[in-house]
C-alpha cells in the first residue's frame, strides 16, 4: 500500500477530531436561560450601540431594546442616515466627538456612550444584532444569580447567501478549535474571550477598569476587555444566547473579507496557547487538497474523494445541514485567504481598511 494512503487516512482523522471537538467546546459554554425575574430592567440598564454607517440595520438593533432600556446610538462620524434613523426607531442619538490620537472609532464610540449612562449596568452591542425581548431581563438575571459583574454572549449567526454559510461558521468554529469553554469561564486561568458583538458590564466596575479608554488602540477591544477582566478578577462568563440574540455580521463578500481581515490574525496573539492550536487546526484541514492530489498522483482516485467528504463531515455540526457544510472544502482555502492577507497587511503595518478606516 503506498503511505499516500494511511497519510490522507490520518488527515481526514483529524479533520473529524477537530471539527467535532471545536463544537463540543462551542455548547459547553453555558446557555443563557429564557428570562429570569428582574425588576425595574429599564432604570438599571443602558444600552450602548456604537454605529457608523449602519443606516440599513440599526433601526431593527434599536427596536429590539429600546422598549426595555434606554438606548443610546454613537453615531460615529456616519456618511449615511445612521443617527436619523436610530432616533425614529426609538434611541437616543448622540454624536461621537472627534477621534483623539491613540483611539479607534469602535472603543472611542462605546467609551462616549458609557459617559452619558448613570445605571446599573451597561450592555454594549453592535449594530447588527437584535434581540427578543426577554434577552435584556435574561442576561441581568444570569450575571446577578451567578455573582457576575461582566457577561459576553454569542448570538445565533444568521447567514442568508452562500458567502456568509461558507466563511461565518467556518471562522467561528476554527476559533472555537483552540478554545477551552471550562478555562474560558475559569477566573484562575488567563486564557480569555468577549464578543464584542455584545457584552453585559456593571459600570462601576467599567470606570474602575478604564472601561474601552484602557484598550483604545485595539482592534480586538473585545478580547482585550477580557484579558483585562481576568487579570483584574472581575467576575466574568462567556456564554451563548441563541434562542433570544441574533446577528447577521456581513451582507457583502467585500465587506466579510475585510471585517476578518481586521480581526482574525491579531485575535490570535491574546491566547497565544489557543493561537497556535487555531493556526495547527488551520494547516490540518488546509491539507484536504495537497492530500488528495497526492492521492490521484499515486494511483488512488477513489480515496481523493474522502478527503473533501471528511471536511465536510468535520464541520457539518457547525454548518447545521449536510447541504449548507458542502461549502466547508472552499471555505477552508478563503478562509485561508482572509488570514494570509491579514498577517501580510499587519507586517508590512499597512493594517485593515474598515468603514473608511485603516485599523
Amino acid at each position: 500500500m503506498s503511505p499516500a494512503v494511511p497519510l490522507a487516512a490520518a488527515i481526514a482523522g483529524m479533520m473529524l477530531v477537530l471539527g467535532r471537538r471545536s463544537r463540543r467546546q462551542y455548547l459547553q459554554l453555558p446557555e443563557l436561560p429564557a428570562a429570569a425575574e428582574v425588576r425595574e430592567i429599564r432604570s438599571r440598564v443602558t444600552a450602548v450601540i456604537p454605529a457608523r454607517d449602519e443606516e440599513p440595520v440599526i433601526a431593527r438593533c434599536v427596536r429590539s431594546l429600546a422598549p426595555h432600556v434606554r438606548t443610546i446610538v454613537v453615531d460615529d462620524h456616519s456618511a449615511d442616515r445612521t443617527a436619523e434613523e436610530a432616533r425614529a426607531a426609538g434611541a437616543e442619538a448622540i454624536p461621537a466627538p472627534p477621534l483623539p490620537p491613540g483611539w479607534l472609532g469602535k472603543p472611542h464610540a462605546c467609551w462616549t456612550g458609557a459617559q452619558r449612562a448613570e445605571t446599573e449596568w451597561l450592555l454594549f452591542v453592535d449594530a447588527d444584532t437584535w434581540y427578543e425581548p426577554g434577552f435584556v431581563p435574561a442576561v441581568v438575571g444570569f450575571a446577578e444569580s451567578r455573582g457576575l459583574d461582566a457577561v459576553t454572549v454569542f448570538p445565533r449567526q444568521v447567514c442568508l447567501r452562500w458567502f456568509e454559510s461558507a466563511l461565518v461558521e467556518y471562522g467561528l468554529g476554527l476559533y472555537f478549535s483552540g478554545a477551552d469553554a471550562r478555562k474560558l469561564n475559569d477566573p484562575a486561568c488567563p486564557e480569555a474571550l468577549a464578543n464584542g458583538q455584545c457584552l453585559l458590564i456593571r459600570r462601576a466596575e467599567y470606570l474602575r477598569l478604564g472601561g474601552h479608554a484602557a484598550v483604545a488602540s485595539c482592534v480586538t477591544e473585545d478580547v482585550a476587555l477580557a484579558v483585562l477582566f481576568k487579570k483584574m478578577a472581575v467576575p466574568f462568563a462567556v456564554c451563548r444566547a441563541e434562542p433570544l440574540a441574533r446577528v447577521r455580521m456581513y451582507d457583502s463578500f467585500r465587506s466579510l473579507w475585510r471585517g476578518f481581515q481586521k480581526n482574525s490574525f491579531r485575535v490570535l496573539f491574546h491566547n497565544p496557547r489557543s493561537g497556535l492550536q487555531v493556526v495547527l487546526a488551520s494547516i490540518v484541514m488546509t491539507s484536504w487538497l495537497p492530500a488528495s492530489a497526492l492521492l490521484v498522483w499515486t494511483g488512488h482516485p477513489a480515496p481523493a474523494l474522502l478527503l473533501p467528504l471528511a471536511a465536510v463531515a468535520a464541520w457539518k455540526p457547525w454548518y447545521g445541514s449536510w447541504r449548507r457544510a458542502l461549502w466547508a472544502p472552499l471555505a477552508v482555502y478563503l478562509f485561508q485567504g482572509i488570514v494570509t492577507s491579514a498577517m501580510l497587511a499587519s507586517i508590512t503595518g499597512r493594517g485593515a481598511v474598515w468603514k473608511g478606516r485603516r485599523v
